[in-house]
């Protein structure tokens, strides 16, 4: 009788799943390409007509505002947070308007230029569809963690085409934890979302192909990874910041408007920091003379590195839908190629600028979200032959990843009001 309810309870959760991938893998795919299609045909327009960049943040912000009051009922997004606390409380739901609300507000906000990305909306929403699928099965409700992190493995699988990254993903850093049932639901569900991207979106994030790394630039390696980790503390620090001060800000307007406009004279000044600003990546990339950038340039880039992760918590802090998933990527990326471009200008050094700007990413991303295996593993899969950079990746994520812990303990996921963490840390 018990091995007959547990195979009852295995089937389910196979059906479930397959469900999960199928509906999780074309919230992703749909959301992540049309925020890119609608992103870049405004991005053409408005370079036309700069004055807009003031704007277009209030506009999306703004929409965001009246979408949440009056079609979702004045109910707030919270992140990832909001998939923790239905983990941690049996009693808790990612309702099913989730779903919509992470959707439209994510894309609204980096199609009008929001510096964020739609990563986290993608992940809490394909984890609501995990819920919703486990409250309408009735699966046993020991299958709940399942059947969510199902949900987040093929929506981060779809994102960056890289099924390890999404399995990773949903144990490092949605259930902390592998089971039997976890690793079974998540590698059905990552599967159904390579093989849909293997036939209708098989395209990597970045258009370029590592080729080579050389064991001279170990050293200066070893120097982004920290400077990455320090650069992961001062964005979970701002975003926690600039949140709690916005948070006090009782005027909706003026709370809205102010942040949007801010967020709107950065992108004036420097359109890179646009949207998700994957676009300023292959921008920096395409420059060829390495030896003769002007200083000014190399300003600007630095420039840039301090403040995609203040405009980017400007975002949220104004009531934008985000995280730190695309601004830790490209903060991480510039700030390799800064310390490329830097090292081959003023000391005749040779560094590949490519190979750092991916090793900036993957460290970065590793620090901010205390998760150095979802950040290799993904790095490796948004450019051709990215596991040529293997060995330094590995090496630098976890240093990075190690810095930031040491610096700071916790992450913008695991950090609670009061100075506090979460029950359930990253460890």
């Amino acid at each position: 009788m018990r091995k007959e309810i547990i195979r009852k309870g295995y089937f389910n959760l196979i059906l479930s799943t397959i469900w999960i991938g199928i509906l999780a893998t074309l919230l992703g795919f749909s959301l992540k390409n049309s925020t890119a299609f609608f992103e870049e045909s405004l991005l053409e327009k408005v370079h036309h007509l700069p004055m807009l960049y003031f704007f277009l943040p209030s506009v999306g912000i703004t929409i965001i505002y009246f979408t949440r009051k009056y079609l979702f009922k004045g109910k707030q997004n919270k992140g990832i947070k909001e998939i923790f606390n239905t983990l941690e409380n049996r009693k808790d739901e990612l309702p099913f308007y989730k779903i919509p609300s992470h959707y439209i507000n994510g894309f609204l906000t980096v199609v009008f230029g929001g510096s964020t990305g739609v990563e986290v909306s993608t992940v809490v929403a394909t984890a609501a569809i995990g819920s919703s699928v486990y409250k309408k099965d009735k699966v046993a409700n020991a299958y709940k963690t399942e059947l969510i992190c199902a949900g987040v493995a093929a929506g981060v699988t779809t994102l960056f085409g890289s099924p390890i990254a999404g399995l990773l993903f949903a144990i490092e850093v949605i259930s902390r934890k592998v089971t039997k049932t976890i690793f079974l639901s998540c590698a059905i569900s990552i599967s159904i979302a390579q093989t849909f991207i293997y036939f209708f979106d098989n395209n990597k994030l970045f258009d370029f192909e590592v080729f080579k790394w050389n064991y001279q630039a170990i050293p200066y390696m070893i120097l982004l990874s920290i400077l990455a980790g320090l650069f992961a503390v001062f964005f979970t620090k701002s975003v926690i910041f600039i949140k709690s001060a916005f948070a006090k800000i009782k005027n909706n307007f003026i709370r809205v408007n102010t942040g949007a406009l801010l967020v709107g004279t950065a992108i004036f000044i420097f359109p890179a920091l646009y949207g998700d600003s994957y676009h300023a990546i292959p921008e920096l990339l395409s420059t060829t003379d390495y030896k003769t950038i002007s200083i000014g340039f190399m300003l600007s880039i630095i420039l840039i590195v301090f403040l995609k992760p203040l405009v980017a918590s400007l975002t949220l802090g104004a009531g934008g839908d985000g995280g730190v998933f695309a601004p830790s990527i490209v903060t991480g990326a510039i700030l390799g190629i800064f310390i490329a471009l830097f090292c081959n200008h003023f000391f005749n050094t040779e560094l590949i600028v490519l190979n750092f700007a991916l090793i900036g990413a993957a460290t970065m991303l590793s620090a901010a979200i205390h998760a150095p295996l979802t950040a290799l593993f993904l790095t490796c899969n948004i450019v051709n032959n990215g596991f040529a950079l293997f060995i330094p990746l590995l090496f630098g994520v976890f240093i990075a990843k190690y810095i930031a812990f040491y610096v700071c303990n916790y992450t913008v996921y695991t950090y609670e009001k009061g100075n506090k963490k979460l029950s359930i840390q990253l460890k």
